[in-house]
């Protein structure tokens, strides 16, 4: 049962986050609720799905139990705003945002935590 209504995918269970971060080398994950803070932050992530073919971008409501290996996550600790956005780099937390973030803010973490390295 879809939480959140947008057009990404949403992770209903800790076993389903871990799979995707397991079987994809980036992954953009916003946690949050359907509120003004996280709606533009689902926005500029709908738009990116499109060019950034190199991430995988999905959602995850805030409020599920499930959603606590976000929530409690170290990273996270003193996250006061929602969203809570993590990115994933080869299995591991590559960075993480919280509060509303723009285009620019999350294309300037893409290309520095996603980017090839030479």
């Amino acid at each position: 049962m879809k939480l959140l209504q947008t057009n990404l995918h949403e992770i209903e269970t800790a076993a389903e986050l871990e799979k995707m971060i397991e079987e994809n080398e980036n992954v953009m994950v916003c946690c949050g609720r359907m509120g003004p803070m996280c709606m533009p932050v689902y926005d500029v992530m709908e738009e990116l799905e499109e060019e950034r073919l190199d991430v995988k971008f999905a959602v995850m409501a805030f409020d599920s139990p499930e959603a606590g290996v976000i929530r409690n996550a170290p990273e996270c600790r003193g996250f006061m705003g929602l969203p809570f956005t993590m990115y994933y780099k080869n299995g591991q937390v590559a960075h993480a945002t919280s509060s509303i973030q723009n285009m620019q803010q999350v294309k300037a973490v893409l290309d520095t935590q996603f980017a090839e390295k030479v």
